[in-house]
């Protein structure tokens, strides 16, 4: 018999907005019965890109694999403004999924380029969102860790700005250290709330449980973040990609409450597994038996509707995408 009594999940968790997003366009497209494609995965989740496939949904590399007049749908994580011409003249239906505070850090970059800024941005090199934020600023000097820090020139003009889901107080530090390289420092700060927020939650769950378990992808930069302030806040924690990962019930011994949290790119429905799965591993008296009744419990006291993985089904007649349609041949 187990020792886990109660499994709490973190109040804002399961995707963030613009996973969300994106997710919706391509199901709303491939409904209509267009051809549909993500270019890049919509999330690192081999969950739902398996349900998007089933739904007729394909996922490319390159527009090189999009037949001409089919739909393509832009992730969240934005592309460069080459990409999206690219798009056009090859008489694709575009469909932007680029979340809303990707936009506004692509509109950022371009004024301080405008400006003549030295620009430092703080981000993963070769994250898909960084590659199309460079599409706007190509001369920008991508930082990630600290000791890539001491590459940035000084320069009588320089502006920060950061890749959305880069760790707070990773930006507060190199915008400290950028003070003493700059006669003027424009700080932009890009950090998107949502990642703030969820950031908040997880170290208020932590200090209320015994252990967390934390899920994401293992190259996930803010899951590996929310693990990092669960350690912090002084609590073991279980960084996994999915239930499955969960095989051992000494895992869980002694503990009594155990929290469990997500990354931005983590479908509710995920935690709501793990949450079954450690209740059926280590759970105390017939909570075991109960896997699956309290993990929902878990699930609906904690998740708002516009928290969860999808609405379709609920405001597709609401939502319309972002489209972008090539011009008809001769027209006006």
């Amino acid at each position: 018999m187990g020792s886990v009594e109660e499994v709490v999940i973190a109040r804002r968790t399961g995707f963030c907005y613009g996973v969300r997003e994106a997710i919706d366009y391509a199901k709303v497209a491939a409904s209509q019965g267009k051809r549909t494609h993500t270019l890049g995965q919509v999330v690192h989740n081999e969950g739902v890109i398996a349900e998007l496939q089933a739904e007729g949904i394909r996922t490319v590399d390159t527009l090189d694999d999009v037949g001409e007049g089919a739909a393509v749908v832009i992730r969240a994580h934005g592309v460069t403004p080459e990409v999206m011409e690219r798009a056009q003249q090859k008489g694709l239906e575009v469909i932007d999924g680029t979340c809303t505070w990707v936009i506004q850090e692509q509109k950022e970059l371009a004024k301080l380029v405008e400006e003549g800024y030295t620009i430092v941005l703080l981000g993963t090199p070769k994250h898909p969102e960084v590659v199309g934020l460079l599409g706007f600023a190509p001369d920008a000097i991508v930082v990630d860790e600290d000791e890539d820090w001491d590459r940035i020139p000084r320069r009588k003009r320089m502006a920060l700005i950061s890749q959305s889901t880069q760790p707070p107080w990773k930006f507060e530090k190199l915008a400290a250290y950028l003070v003493s390289r700059a006669h003027e420092l424009k700080i932009v700060n890009t950090v998107c709330p949502v990642t703030i927020r969820r950031q908040q939650d997880t170290m208020e769950l932590a200090d209320r449980v015994d252990l967390m378990v934390v899920v994401g992808g293992r190259n996930s930069a803010n899951t590996r973040e929310l693990t990092r302030l669960c350690s912090i806040a002084g609590k073991p924690a279980i960084q996994i990609e999915n239930a499955r990962d969960l095989a051992a019930p000494a895992a869980f011994a002694g503990a009594r409450v155990v929290g469990v949290t997500g990354g931005t790119s983590t479908p509710i429905e995920d935690l709501e597994a793990v949450a079954e799965r450690v209740y059926a591993l280590a759970g105390s008296g017939d909570r075991a038996g109960r896997a699956r009744e309290l993990a929902r419990d878990a699930v609906t006291s904690v998740a708002d509707p516009a928290y969860r993985s999808t609405s379709i089904g609920r405001e597709r007649a609401a939502r319309q995408p972002r489209t972008s349609t090539p011009p008809v041949a001769g027209a006006a």
